[in-house]
């Protein structure tokens, strides 16, 4: 299927109702109201026959929910509707060197320049900067306020003087991730989301966006899928791996907490569908997809054996074979960085939700 083509059946769908449901037809989505049961059997019907999607991305996944719950409404009108069509790619500006877990340690400033303001800062582990238009970002207009307190969730154009986009090379040979040097760069005054110095809490939002979106119950089931067939079609020692002992107890023991997983979902989508909380289990969810990915991910090298020392091959028309594999484990262990790091959601689990006292050391005392 052509780009074209794609474009077109995304533009009937929407129209039919099927996607970016509950954005308004005016900024170019299809306005139904919410139905957790329908969407849900739209995403697996969509799914089941490999139908196009919404486009993804920082800026469909992120951005625009942010916007619909705290945007003006010019930039809801400038910056939904291009980017839900793939028209507009944005990148996150969050991290920096010294302020990755600490995110409110962030020093990226921007200074009030008549109707403009002026930007300096380094931002890192940027997804996609490299061919980004716009970056939404936390930066620091109020100095002399408490870290957490001092902060503006910007909309940057990064088409203009002042962006340096350096692309990072990453073990697997791409480079997804980029570090962003900011010098002098502006943007109008009213390109800020919410008020001056709010930006902490309207990156609350976004964050749950992005861990919400990691954290699929599906994404799990998807993976262990392919961890079965991958075993199915390769051989051990004359057999498929699959009729070995250990492969298949170390298969076992993955599909129990794939399970736990997806009936955690769907209790989940009930509580929603019913309008009810469904508690802690929903924090988790990021936690969870992460461990049975390096789980699957590290029986998958199990079973390539001296393939899985094997780099997948980037070139145009090449389809990779079960080398792929390498790319999942490197995914894997940077889904533990992805949306908070595994260390820092533990401690937040630990802390908010099940309620236990803060490590000694944490707290500065032996």
């Amino acid at each position: 299927r052509s780009r074209e083509q794609i474009k077109a059946f995304r533009e009937l769908a929407t129209g039919r109702g099927y996607l970016y449901r509950t954005v308004p037809r005016r900024y170019g989505g299809a306005e139904q109201a919410a139905d957790v049961l329908k969407a849900q059997v739209i995403r697996e019907e969509f799914t089941r026959v490999w139908a196009p999607r919404e486009v993804t991305g920082n800026g469909v996944m992120m951005l625009v929910p942010t916007l619909l719950a705290h945007g003006d409404d010019w930039q809801k009108e400038r910056f939904i509707a291009p980017t839900l069509t793939g028209d507009y790619i944005w990148a996150q500006g969050y991290s920096e060197p010294g302020a990755g877990s600490d995110l409110a340690s962030l020093n990226t400033r921007a200074v009030l320049d008549g109707d403009e303001w002026v930007i300096t800062g380094q931002k890192v582990w940027t997804t996609d900067a490299q061919r980004a238009h716009y970056m939404f970002a936390l930066v620091r207009t109020e100095p002399d306020a408490p870290k957490h307190a001092g902060i503006t969730y910007m909309l940057i154009d990064m088409g203009q003087p002042g962006i340096d986009v350096r692309p990072l090379k990453q073990i697997t040979g791409t480079a997804e991730f980029n570090e962003v040097f900011i010098d002098q760069a502006r943007t109008p005054k009213d390109w800020i989301v919410g008020e001056r110095g709010e930006g902490w809490r309207i990156s609350r939002s976004t964050l749950s966006f992005e861990r919400n979106a990691v954290g699929s119950s599906e994404s799990s089931v998807a993976l262990f899928g392919k961890l079965v067939k991958l075993a199915q079609q390769t051989y051990l020692n004359g057999s498929p791996a699959i009729q070995d002992p250990e492969i298949r107890a170390a298969i076992s023991e993955i599909e129990g907490d794939v399970l736990a997983h997806k009936y955690a979902g769907l209790y989940q989508l009930s509580c929603d569908a019913e309008g009810r909380d469904a508690g802690a289990i929903r924090i988790m969810n990021k936690q969870i997809l992460t461990m049975i990915a390096q789980r699957i991910s590290l029986v998958a090298q199990r079973i390539m054996a001296d393939a899985a020392l094997l780099m997948p091959e980037y070139r145009k028309n090449h389809k990779p074979g079960p080398e792929r594999w390498v790319q999942q484990y490197f995914n894997s262990l940077a889904a533990a960085i992805g949306g908070g790091t595994s260390n820092i959601q533990r401690n937040i689990i630990a802390e908010r939700v099940l309620g236990l006292p803060r490590d000694p050391m944490q707290r500065g005392q032996k």
